[in-house]
């Protein structure tokens, strides 16, 4: 099974190089971040008509995720059990929720497409609004993995932070006051890892960013940033055989800022040998 996370920057505008890709990659499962519409605005033609069963989950023009998947979708929800919300100006609980995780099962694999809140400038309210989105999430993924120690999740998508130095290579983002590499951000993201989940992409693709503003030429400068991740617990972990970021997604007409990432997991299906062979 191939599975791939792609923050596509408003999936109207994108849908057509978005589903080319998915078909010309072979790709099974997609979770999709910012597709910036709500369900009866998303394309859904484009996508069933190539195969794909769709979970969307989108409240307006911001925000808004998404799954793709040539199989079923079952057990979807819109929201993780503790999931924060947010209104400007507010505090407290019971702050409206906004579309930024969808979770759904398929083949046995729980996958949930994640748009970790940006965090905008240190400081503010949505920083930390951020951090608590992470903790709760975190929070609930200690659970579930306490629930079913063995379940396969996988929790993937763009999470505004780049946990490594390394993952930095854009000039505009500077220690000490710039969100997404602040030791607290950093602090959130590694607190997965200590529930036993791994980036299962970096041990197989060690270098490579995800993401390229569109200003000041940082892609062809490749002023880059690592933010887009596939979490998995350990049998998630155990399932994959190969992973790929496809830097080439951020170029030709009308890109993303973000390209997609990519596991191969070995997991067997019904469709595997009733399936048409995709050609390249």
């Amino acid at each position: 099974m191939r599975v791939a996370t792609w923050n596509v920057n408003s999936i109207r505008t994108r849908y057509g190089r978005v589903v080319d890709w998915l078909l010309r990659e072979d790709i099974d499962v997609l979770a999709m971040q910012e597709i910036k519409c709500k369900p009866e605005q998303f394309p859904r033609e484009a996508f069933e008509d190539a195969g794909y069963e769709l979970a969307i989950h989108g409240l307006n023009q911001w925000n808004g995720v998404a799954i793709a998947s040539r199989f079923p979708l079952d057990d979807v929800v819109t929201s993780f059990p503790r999931q924060p919300g947010f209104l400007k100006g507010a505090e407290g609980p019971g702050q409206p929720l906004e579309a930024r995780a969808l979770g759904a099962t398929v083949e046995g694999i729980r996958i949930w497409s994640l748009y970790v809140p940006n965090g905008r400038a240190l400081g503010d309210p949505h920083l930390a609004y951020k951090l608590y989105w992470l903790a709760t999430l975190a929070d609930d993924t200690r659970q579930w993995l306490a629930d079913e120690p063995r379940l396969p999740l996988a929790l993937m998508g763009d999470w505004n932070v780049a946990p490594l130095d390394s993952d930095v290579g854009d000039p505009s983002f500077v220690q000490g006051v710039s969100t997404h590499i602040s030791p607290p951000e950093r602090s959130a993201f590694e607190a997965f890892e200590s529930l036993g989940l791994s980036d299962v992409v970096r041990p197989l693709v060690p270098a490579g960013y995800t993401f390229w503003d569109y200003k000041q030429l940082r892609f062809p400068r490749n002023e880059g940033m690592r933010i887009d991740f596939i979490l998995g617990s350990p049998s998630l972990a155990e399932l994959v055989t190969d992973a790929s970021i496809h830097r080439d997604e951020r170029k030709g007409d009308a890109p993303s800022d973000h390209v997609p990432v990519v596991v191969d997991l070995a997991v067997e299906t019904e469709d595997d040998y009733d399936r048409p062979m995709v050609l390249g």
